[in-house]
């Protein structure tokens, strides 16, 4: 049984981690075809350099 008061530890860089796949599953479910490079990058919110 878990504590009362809670002891919940947050991993905010996990947490980012599974947002950011969640949005992954969610354009590639909505996607006709494979997700581009550049549609993975724009939502993953991959800014390329100049010359990429």
């Amino acid at each position: 049984m878990a504590p009362v008061g809670g002891t919940a530890v947050q991993d905010h860089v996990a947490l980012a981690e599974i947002e950011l796949c969640g949005e992954l599953i969610i354009a590639a479910s909505a996607a006709e075809d494979r997700l581009s490079l550049e549609s993975i990058d724009e939502v993953l919110r991959v800014e390329r350099e100049p010359g990429d």
